[in-house]
């Protein structure tokens, strides 16, 4: 067994269709909600975190949305039998999730700790939809970018669609049938912000340049927990409750870059490289590397589309694809549910919902529950901002 090997004891996934503040409900119970829930997946319980645990929170926008800050000591604050247990709060845009857990694997991995608590969490329903767009700004570099733009994300991966259309080419025809299969995914995910949304006429307004309002992922309140454990916990854990051990979902291997915050110096950096975003390229290989596996044996993907263009640039950045070719594997349905590569087969950010500090989260989770629904190995992909946090991950067995 490798010594690195971080194992997924369980998890939890709260209804991202929720309105949190209609329920008269907080940040806090929310974490209640998950801290419960992933302790039930996962059989275990707070004396499991007290004797050797730890916890890590991936949350972006805690202050403004909610004027809520010190979000590593919420879960102890509505849970006090975790009162004690070391806990940290981590912030990373789109990616605040997926770098709590890298912070979480670090530690299990040094032998500090033996099993981790993993919270994403995030409330952005409870302010107007203006409001709630120039909170989301915050991950852009403020002040230098942006400018006029009503809504600044949408903006920004706009000018990402018209570079991408400059470059290669680009028909909205594969954006519009990325945006219907993710659609027709989340149908079929009782967590899904958009399952019970009604398509057939429905207006589909530009929200900004290239982008309508399907191709764009939703404002989200939502949360999802992941428990991690080392080989040693994992092994004793399996034994009690008569699991086996080779069957267990793991995370392989990781990827994580970072660059500016801005988004025209990445466009302009690398107009002579064959790839849009190379550093998105090169968290995916060095996850693949640390894993020892390669793009034929993956066997699924969970890949941040923010917007459907993120999704589609993110075939090609994957490998599936030649730079630039990513319609192929589209019009060949190498990327639906039943296909080759099936890419977001939950929902992915568009039909699923994006509560900022949960999505790396619960791409880590829905990764580990098809692992373990079907063995082979899974590639996430989570960006924060304009790709400037890049995290990707192998889960597997």
């Amino acid at each position: 067994m490798c010594a690195m090997t971080t194992f997924v004891l369980g998890g939890a996934h709260s209804d991202f269709a929720r309105h949190l503040q209609r329920e008269g409900r907080e940040l806090a119970d929310l974490v209640a909600e998950l801290v419960d829930r992933s302790f039930e997946d996962a059989k275990i319980d707070a004396r499991d975190l007290a004797r050797s645990g730890t916890i890590h929170v991936g949350n972006a926008f805690g202050e403004l949305f909610a004027g809520q800050g010190h979000l590593g000591a919420m879960p102890a604050t509505v849970r006090p039998e975790l009162a004690g247990v070391p806990a940290a709060r981590h912030e990373a845009a789109c990616a605040s999730g997926s770098v709590a857990i890298l912070a979480a694997m670090a530690e299990l991995e040094a032998g500090r700790y033996d099993v981790a608590l993993v919270l994403g969490v995030e409330q952005e329903r409870n302010v107007p939809g203006d409001v709630a767009a120039k909170h989301l700004g915050a991950a852009a570099w403020v002040g230098h970018e942006g400018d006029g733009a009503r809504y600044l994300w949408p903006h920004m991966f706009a000018r990402v669609a018209d570079a991408y259309a400059e470059r290669y080419g680009l028909d909205h025809a594969h954006l519009e049938a990325l945006a219907t299969q993710a659609f027709a995914n989340a149908r079929d995910n009782p967590n899904a912000q958009t399952r019970a949304w009604v398509l057939d006429g429905a207006p589909n307004p530009v929200v900004d340049g290239r982008l309508h309002r399907h191709d764009c992922a939703q404002v989200t309140d939502g949360g999802a927990a992941v428990v991690l454990a080392s080989p040693r916990f994992a092994e004793a854990w399996a034994a009690r409750g008569g699991r086996d051990l080779a069957t267990l979902p793991r995370i392989l291997g990781w990827g994580h870059r970072t660059v500016g915050l801005p988004l025209q110096p990445k466009l302009d950096a690398h107009v002579e490289h064959e790839l849009m975003f190379p550093h998105l390229a090169q968290a995916v290989a060095d996850a693949r590397r640390r894993a020892a596996r390669d793009a034929s044996q993956i066997s699924a993907y969970e890949v941040h589309d923010c917007f459907t263009i993120t999704g589609y640039l993110a075939i090609d950045h994957l490998g599936l694809t030649a730079p630039g070719e990513a319609w192929r594997a589209i019009e060949a349905g190498d990327t639906a549910r039943t296909g080759r590569t099936p890419i977001n087969p939950g929902g992915g950010l568009v039909g699923i919902g994006h509560p900022v500090g949960a999505t790396g989260v619960r791409m880590a989770l829905d990764a580990a529950r098809r692992v373990a629904a079907r063995g082979g190995a899974v590639q996430t992909l989570n960006l924060g901002g304009s790709t400037a946090t890049v995290v990707s991950l192998v889960v597997g067995t």
